[in-house]
């Protein structure tokens, strides 16, 4: 078995508030929960254009692994309002 980490540093250029921002990412967290994953903001909650997500998942194999954190990673860099400055990956 494999546990999975991956994060995001999100850069929200349209966020004039957080209203704007948790709009944002209300939707991706939508998204990305629809793929059987835990999601997370795991920082920078009180900065307005800037953002951190995490996301959980356990697989059987790192093959596996591959392929969903692949997956999510499409699902994040498509996100509308959201762009990725930064992204780390996690495995246990």
């Amino acid at each position: 078995m494999v546990v999975t980490v991956c994060t995001w540093e999100l850069e929200i250029p349209g966020s004039r508030s957080l209203k704007d921002k948790r709009s944002v990412l209300r939707s991706l967290k939508d998204r990305l929960g629809a793929m059987n994953v835990s999601v997370v903001e795991s920082g920078l909650q009180e900065a307005h254009g800037r953002a951190r997500m995490s996301v959980a998942f356990l697989a059987a194999h790192n093959a596996q692994a591959d392929s969903i954190a692949a997956s999510v990673e499409r699902r994040v860099e498509q996100a509308r309002g959201a762009r990725v400055a930064s992204r780390t990956v996690e495995r246990y």
